[in-house]
C-alpha cells in the first residue's frame, strides 16, 4: 500500500509570526515594512500519525472537502496539488507527501538542481530617509549591510526609486546613485542587484545605469511598469555597453503570458513571481517552460523568511534558479535550523518534507 494511501483526519488552521532583525522601512511605493509579520498556516493529521504543514497559499477549503480523503487523492508526487479546490494547502500537502514518503520536497521534485543555492539579502531599504525629522542618510544602509553580512549575506538587492514618492524626482534619483555606488565601495566583490519596484520611467532609469555603470550590477529588477517598448530600449542599452546585467521581472501584478512573451523576445533574463501566491505547484510547471525559452527563474521570497527556505527547496529540485531572495530575521514556533547559510550559500536539509519541524504549542489555533 502506497504511504499516500494514508487519509487525512483533521485540517488545523494557525498562524505564525516572522521577527526580521530590525524594523524594515520604506521602498519605491510602500511606507515602513515593519518588524515582521503574522502569516496563516495550515497542518494536516493523517491516520498514520504523519502531519505535514505549510504557509497558506490561497482559500483554505472548508474541513469537510478535505478530512477523509486520501493524499493520493489530492497530491501527485510527480505534478504536485492535482485538485485544483485545495490549492491553499499546497505547502502543506507537498511537506505532509514528503513525511509520508521519507523524502524531501527536492528530492521529491528529482534533485535536479544543487542543494546549496546563493542568497542574496533582499533587507536593503530606504533607512536612510528615517527618522522623518532627523534622516540617517546613507550610513544606514550601509549599517545594514554590514550587519547582514555578518549573517552571511555576501549579495545585496538595493531599493531604489526614492524619487517616486519620497523625495523629489532629482534629489531622489541622486540619492539612489549615492546608495550604489557606496556599497560597492564598500563591497566591492558581492553581488549588487537594485529594485525600483517600478519607481522609474525608463528615461530616468537609463539615466541611473549610465551613472553607476561602473557598479558591475548583476540585476535590475522592475525598473518601470512592464512596457515591452521600454524592456527593449533597456535591452539594447544594456548590451550596447557590454553589460552582464540581467532584467528581472514578474513581482508586482504578474501576467504570466506577457512574461512569457517577453522572456521569448529576450527582453528579460529573470522571472520573479512569487513563490507563495503564485504557488508551488504552478512553479513546479512554469520552471521547465522558462528553462525551454533560456529565462531562469527566481521567485519573490520578500515578507516571511519561510518563503526563501521554500524557494531554496524549488531551486534545489528543479534547478534553473541563480539566486534565492534571502529575507533575514526567525519563524518564531518553527525550527529552520536544518537550513544553513554560510557565505552566501543557503543549503537545503535532507529531512522529510521541507524539513521545518513545527513547535505547536508556539502556534494557537485561529
Amino acid at each position: 500500500m502506497s504511504p499516500l494511501s494514508a487519509r487525512i483526519t483533521h485540517l488545523e488552521r494557525s498562524t505564525i509570526r516572522s521577527r526580521y532583525p530590525r524594523t524594515i522601512g520604506r521602498n519605491a511605493r510602500l511606507g515602513s515594512h515593519g518588524s515582521g509579520p503574522e502569516s496563516q498556516v495550515v497542518i494536516l493529521h493523517t491516520d498514520s500519525g504523519i502531519s505535514g504543514w505549510g504557509l497558506v497559499a490561497g482559500a483554505v477549503p472548508p474541513a469537510e472537502q478535505v478530512v477523509g480523503r486520501t493524499v493520493a487523492e489530492l497530491f501527485d508526487p510527480a505534478v504536485g496539488t492535482v485538485d485544483a479546490t485545495v490549492l491553499g494547502l499546497d505547502f502543506a500537502l507537498h511537506d505532509l507527501a514528503g513525511q509520508l514518503l521519507n523524502l524531501p520536497v527536492h528530492q521529491l521534485l528529482g534533485a535536479c538542481g544543487e542543494s546549496s543555492i546563493p542568497a542574496y539579502d533582499g533587507a536593503i531599504y530606504f533607512d536612510d530617509l528615517d527618522p522623518q525629522d532627523a534622516p540617517s542618510g546613507v550610513a544606514a544602509p550601509l549599517a545594514n549591510c554590514a550587519a547582514d553580512y555578518a549573517m552571511g549575506y555576501r549579495a545585496f538587492k538595493l531599493k531604489i526609486g526614492r524619487g517616486n514618492r519620497w523625495l523629489d524626482r532629482a534629489a531622489g534619483d541622486a540619492r539612489d546613485i549615492e546608495v550604489t555606488h557606496a556599497v560597492r565601495a564598500a563591497y566591492p566583490d558581492a553581488h549588487l542587484l537594485v529594485d525600483a519596484n517600478d519607481g522609474y520611467d525608463c528615461d530616468g532609469f537609463l539615466r541611473y545605469l549610465d551613472a553607476v555603470a561602473e557598479c558591475d550590477l548583476y540585476w535590475v529588477e522592475e525598473p518601470f511598469l512592464d512596457d515591452a517598448d521600454d524592456l527593449t530600449r533597456l535591452r539594447k542599452a544594456l548590451d550596447r555597453a557590454g553589460s552582464s546585467t540581467l532584467i528581472a521581472e514578474g513581482e508586482t501584478d504578474p501576467d504570466v503570458a506577457q512574461l512569457l512573451r517577453f522572456a521569448e523576445a529576450g527582453v528579460i533574463d529573470v522571472v520573479l513571481l512569487d513563490i507563495v501566491s503564485y504557488g508551488f505547484t504552478a512553479w513546479r510547471s512554469l520552471l521547465p517552460r522558462l528553462a525551454d525559452l533560456g529565462v531562469t527563474a527566481s521567485p519573490h521570497a520578500w515578507g516571511v523568511p519561510l518563503k526563501t527556505l521554500y524557494a531554496a527547496q524549488l531551486a534545489a529540485g528543479l534547478g534553473n534558479v541563480g539566486v534565492v531572495e534571502g529575507v533575514p530575521g526567525q519563524t518564531l514556533g518553527a525550527d529552520t535550523s536544518g537550513y544553513r547559510f554560510d557565505d552566501g550559500l543557503l543549503t537545503v536539509p535532507d529531512s522529510p518534507g521541507f524539513g521545518i519541524p513545527l513547535d505547536p504549542i508556539s502556534t494557537p489555533n485561529t
